[in-house]
């Protein structure tokens, strides 16, 4: 025979997830509501949001050191090398000056607005007019300003009226309005945001994205996103514009330096020329001479060209002169180019080119790397000794030149002294028409050489080639509608599992059964689902409802208590009222009966009996009167109405001292008598968490069944049970839980429970006013 219950104490197991969401189930219609409001406030905040646009551009880098040709395939594949041209073209691209210019000429520090009901939408060109701001305070910076049109001619910005046109001065700085043509008076407000112009540059530098294809290749994909595609288009359009014009300028430095020379001297040249032509004029006329001997001319014609072999040496020695200027200067030192003008060398000029695009190389690596860097330093020395040859060419070159200007000198000296033998008129005319003539030939190849050098500086071409010009996405690119509805319904899914969890978190009732297995070692003996009826008699020969069921199967598990053949007394207890004690052992009692098992249940709660009540039966005299020896057993004994074998022995009248009485003898003689003649005994007691008088009837009983009530007894109660029965306190202590409410989470498969049950409260006998304790013993008490 088995005389213990631990047949039913389950092992600690990890939580049953299909548990779990059969709860969440149970609430689908919260889940549908907050998915459905989440998705809305989704669909609200897009609305709200504005629609933000990808706009991309590409240009071709000209390098041809990049590819994969056999002699730099191996170098491609090294991951440590150092960077390309690509990389410092894209630092150059993204750079503050370059963008500083583009803002200069599409003035994107001042923005332009309408108040739309989804918010402030940007209109960039659609604008009415356009602000120039001449002197900014911060006050600018702070706010927007507002500015509608009055009249044709006059705005209105703040509370102040303005007309356009004309430099203003307000109270956020100097500005100007200038107005087009589509602006009227039914110009909706236009709201101007300004920025300061650092912020807005640094701003769109961090928004550019510069990037190559691959690591082979030379094209940079330019990309900004932006909420008006025509403003990001014409941004990327101007930075690769403005970028071109950069690579130009630093192309043509050195022909640009070399026009500047040329035009210094020409302007020069020019006036000495005027300046010796009208002396020719001069003194011909004043002379009356209009004519030279053939022999003049003959040495005039020899003194013009050793003159113009001595210019052209001079020049070529000035060259030479600012050629060996340039290459003593100390590296890293700022400076033009030299000028090459006269100089025909091939290896001197291959070895100044060579320099010059050396230095620019220079100059473009120290932006983006420093001093130590080692290409720097190889570059540093490829300078020097590039140098060190044009230096040495250059000495070389200086002997012969200086040698021939000697010679040319010698020459002049020697037609000089020829020349003196021309008549003195003629020979002062041809002093004069040798100047002119010297003069005019220098200004001849100066023009020549301008022409020259404007053609080179014209026909230069950067070094980059536009793929695609800026285009922009057809759809927005943010927000992402999916992502956001995507984002918003898993929030909204994740509020009522929050709000669920959160109640779980913060109950403090028993709601379902692992909490009671954390909480005590104590055995569940039954479980008695959650349903209304209108009687609390659900036990009957026909009944087949599923609480009646659960009674009947608590029957059966009644086997586990008994250790003989002798009565069972069974007592009914619970940690406060209302947790269905009553009705559980009430029905027990019935289920019993019905197999013809003599049975009696106790209406042992004499502080406030419910049962005489729940089956409207009389109380006029019950155990109360029998404990203080007025009556019988047989006087108190009734049957149960409607039940065979089924007897009640209610409370009677409330006594003022109902513990005083359980500890009386009497109680062992009740049990004694109750015991003969009955094989079941119930014991509806008080509830242990109010008063004491569970635990002194728990000596007089076999066993006992502590109710639990799901959502209403308290978490910590438990604590005690779990202490109790460690102690032993009462026999063969088990649990049984009542009205269980939650389908799928004890394993039934839909909702049920009772809800009948009465209220106890703590205040109970003490809630007794005199005049009833004085009725109580007049009935018990004759003549007290």
């Amino acid at each position: 025979m088995i005389t213990t219950p631990y047949v039913y104490q389950q092992e600690e197991k990890e939580p049953d997830l299909q548990l779990i969401l059969f709860r969440y189930l149970k609430n689908w219609k919260w889940f549908l509501l907050s998915l459905v409001v989440a998705l809305a406030l989704g669909y609200a905040y897009i609305l709200y949001q504005v629609p933000i646009f990808k706009v991309q551009s590409s240009i071709l880098i000209k390098d041809e050191k990049k590819g994969i040709s056999a002699d730099n395939i191996m170098k491609e594949m090294d991951l440590f090398t150092d960077s390309k041209v690509v990389e410092n073209e894209i630092e150059i691209l993204k750079s503050y000056t370059i963008m500083e210019k583009v803002n200069d000429a599409l003035a994107l520090d001042v923005t332009y607005f309408h108040d739309t009901p989804l918010g402030e939408r940007e209109i960039y060109k659609d604008s009415p007019f356009r602000l120039v701001i001449e002197q900014s305070n911060s006050l600018l910076y702070e706010e927007p300003l507002t500015i509608t049109f009055v009249t044709p001619n006059t705005v209105k910005i703040g509370d102040k009226i303005y007309p356009v046109n004309q430099s203003l001065n307000t109270d956020y700085g100097r500005i100007r309005i200038f107005p087009k043509a589509t602006a009227g008076l039914d110009t909706i407000p236009v709201i101007v945001h300004v920025a300061p112009k650092q912020e807005v540059i640094q701003s769109y530098v961090e928004d550019l994205k510069v990037e190559a294809t691959s690591k082979q290749s030379t094209v940079l994909i330019l990309s900004l996103e932006t909420a008006v595609p025509e403003k990001g288009r014409n941004i990327l359009d101007k930075i690769i514009e403005e970028y071109n014009d950069a690579a130009l300028k630093d192309k043509n430095l050195v022909a640009s330096n070399t026009l500047d020379f040329i035009e210094e001297r020409l302007q020069l040249i020019s006036g000495e020329l005027a300046t010796v032509e009208k002396d020719v004029e001069v003194y011909k006329s004043a002379q009356g001479i209009t004519d030279i001997s053939t022999e003049s001319q003959i040495f005039l014609q020899s003194v013009q060209q050793n003159d113009a072999q001595l210019s052209q040496v001079n020049i070529q020695l000035g060259a030479l002169e600012d050629v060996e200027r340039y290459i003593h200067r100390k590296n890293g030192e700022s400076g033009s180019a030299p000028s090459t003008l006269g100089l025909s060398d091939p290896t001197l000029l291959g070895l100044i080119t060579k320099v010059s695009e050396l230095e620019l190389q220079r100059e473009h690596m120290a932006k983006t790397t420093s001093e130590n860097n080692p290409l720097l330093r190889s570059l540093d020395d490829q300078i020097r000794s590039t140098k060190a040859n044009i230096d040495g060419n250059i000495q070389t070159m200086k002997n012969i030149l200086m040698g021939t200007r000697q010679r040319l000198l010698a020459h002049n000296q020697k037609f000089e002294t020829m020349i003196r033998s021309v008549p003195r008129k003629e020979r002062a005319l041809l002093d004069i028409t040798r100047q002119q003539a010297i003069k005019n030939n220098l200004y001849t190849y100066l023009l020549a050489k301008r022409e020259e050098t404007a053609l080179s500086y014209a026909s230069t071409i950067a070094d980059s080639r536009t793929i695609d010009r800026a285009r922009s996405t057809s759809k927005p690119i943010k927000p992402k509608k999916a992502l956001v509805f995507l984002l918003f319904g898993v929030f909204g899914l994740m509020i009522p599992v929050g709000v669920l969890a959160g109640r779980d978190m913060l109950n403090n009732r028993i709601s379902k059964r692992t909490d009671i297995e954390e909480l005590t070692k104590t055995p569940i003996i039954g479980e008695i689902a959650y349903a209304k009826h209108k009687f609390p008699m659900v036990v009957t020969s026909n009944s087949r409802s599923i609480v009646a069921e659960q009674v009947r199967a608590l029957r059966t598990n009644l086997q586990f208590l008994r250790s003989n053949n002798e009565s069972l007394a069974i007592l009914f207890t619970s940690s406060m009222s209302g947790e269905g004690k009553s009705f559980i052992s009430l029905n027990l009692g019935a289920s019993l009966a019905l197999i013809d098992r003599p049975t009696v249940i106790l209406e042992m709660d004499l502080r406030r009996p419910k049962l005489h009540s729940m089956l409207n039966m009389p109380n006029t005299v019950g155990l109360s009167n029998f404990l203080v020896g007025q009556v019988s057993l047989d006087e108190i004994i009734q049957p149960v109405p409607g039940m065979d074998n089924y007897f009640i022995l209610t409370s009677g009248p409330i006594p003022p001292n109902p513990a005083e009485l359980l500890v009386s003898d009497k109680v062992e003689e009740l049990f004694q008598q109750l015991r003969e003649r009955f094989q079941y005994i119930i014991v509806d007691s008080p509830p242990i968490g109010l008063v004491t008088d569970a635990q002194i009837l728990a000596d007089k009983t076999d066993a006992t069944m502590y109710v639990v009530r799901h959502e209403v007894t308290p978490k910590q109660h438990l604590k005690m049970v779990d202490v109790m029965y460690k102690e032993q306190r009462f026999r063969k202590l088990s649990l049984v839980l009542n009205s269980i409410q939650e389908s799928g989470a004890y394993g039934y498969g839909y909702g049920y429970g009772y809800g009948y049950g009465y209220g106890y409260g703590a205040g109970g006998y003490y809630e007794q006013d005199t005049v009833k304790k004085k009725s109580f013993l007049k009935r018990l008490l004759p003549g007290s």
